[in-house]
């Protein structure tokens, strides 16, 4: 990890860094009266330098003069370049339990997911060590990922500048995480949209390809449909009765709109109103796709036969018959295989927005 406008440190493994320097103003929360002063936020960076080609990382050293310039002088800049998958997941949990004020993910969906999983350990959200310390780490981001699916329910664009004016405002807003359980298995944690089936298969194969750009998901789409079947499966809601739906295609749940690089596929998603959106397409064919893309893209698929969207809280899926073949993915990361549960944590984790 880098602390930037401070002494230059690497470390070999993740640690967060505390500076030694005087106190300012914090500059996203006024000073309480009786104060004598306030503390310098810390504020880790958590970045992918091999995001997108390369260019999150050829990017990121563009951006840092401003960052410097608009954060430089109020905060402990800690910037922390991420060496493999998982990493940023033990970045941000080591960053949390220093006390960081926020931990920014620098990158795409993939780098932001792996930081919200970081936010948890074991089941439960990360804490600082002192337990007496009056705040809780924030989440940020700036989008600089292929996809960057997420930031677009926020109507955020890819512009590093707009997104550090929102880290330099400092407001924040309390969001929902999905959770994911399998009997056996470690919980997995997302914050856009887990999928099943057909559009898992997609983005598995997508995953593949990215030094494409966007284009990575029409080919992973192309792929995903050679040797397509639509499957029946058993799906519970809310603790509901178990109830089967013939021939799907795929089924995606929503905590956020986007996925697919923009595709808005479960469209009354929102990460702040404590529920799924559950979009399921039914005995779709490959022309079906043709015919009917447009409408994924911009929303307007609910009015598509064959297309079921409810709310919901918690959902279980599972085969009717089992094949142990029906991909699972959340914000487009491969979790193997059906069964799944999946659940939502309201209102789990403040993020700058």
């Amino acid at each position: 990890m880098v602390c930037l406008g401070m002494a230059v440190v690497s470390m070999a493994k993740p640690s967060f860094l505390r500076a030694e320097q005087p106190s300012a103003s914090d500059i996203s929360a006024a000073t309480s009266p009786g104060s004598s002063s306030s503390r310098r936020r810390d504020i880790v960076f958590i970045v992918n330098p091999q995001g997108a080609n390369g260019r999150t990382g050829r990017e990121w050293k563009k951006l840092l003069p401003y960052l410097r310039s608009r954060l430089g002088s109020d905060c402990n800049i800690c910037e922390s370049l991420t060496s493999g998958p998982s990493h940023a997941i033990d970045i941000t949990r080591e960053a949390i339990r220093e006390g960081a004020d926020a931990v920014v993910a620098v990158g795409g969906d993939g780098t932001l997911h792996e930081v919200v999983n970081g936010f948890f350990w074991g089941g439960k959200p990360v804490t600082k060590h002192d337990s007496k310390a009056p705040r809780t780490t924030s989440l940020g981001l700036i989008p600089l990922g292929t996809g960057s699916d997420f930031a677009r329910t926020f109507g955020w664009t890819n512009d590093p500048v707009d997104a550090i004016e929102r880290i330099v405002k400092g407001s924040r807003s309390r969001i929902d995480v999905g959770v994911i359980s399998k009997e056996g298995g470690d919980l997995h944690y997302f914050i856009n949209v887990a999928d099943i089936h057909l559009s898992a298969k997609a983005g598995f194969h997508a995953s593949k390809y990215k030094r494409f750009g966007s284009l990575c998901y029409v080919i992973g789409a192309l792929q995903a449909f050679f040797g397509h079947q639509n499957q029946d499966l058993k799906i519970k809601v809310n603790d509901g009765e178990w109830e089967v739906y013939p021939k799907v295609t795929a089924l995606c749940i929503g905590n956020a709109q986007f996925f697919g690089g923009g595709m808005r596929i479960t469209p009354n998603a929102h990460p702040s109103n404590g529920k799924f959106e559950v979009v399921i397409l039914q005995d779709f064919k490959w022309y079906d796709f043709l015919m009917k893309l447009h409408k994924l893209y911009n929303g307007t698929h609910l009015s598509v036969n064959n297309v079921l969207s409810r709310s919901a809280f918690s959902i279980e899926v599972e085969e009717v018959v089992g094949t142990n073949s029906i991909y699972v993915q959340s914000d487009g990361e491969h979790l193997g295989f059906l069964p799944h549960n999946f659940s939502i944590l309201p209102g789990v984790i403040n993020m700058i927005c």
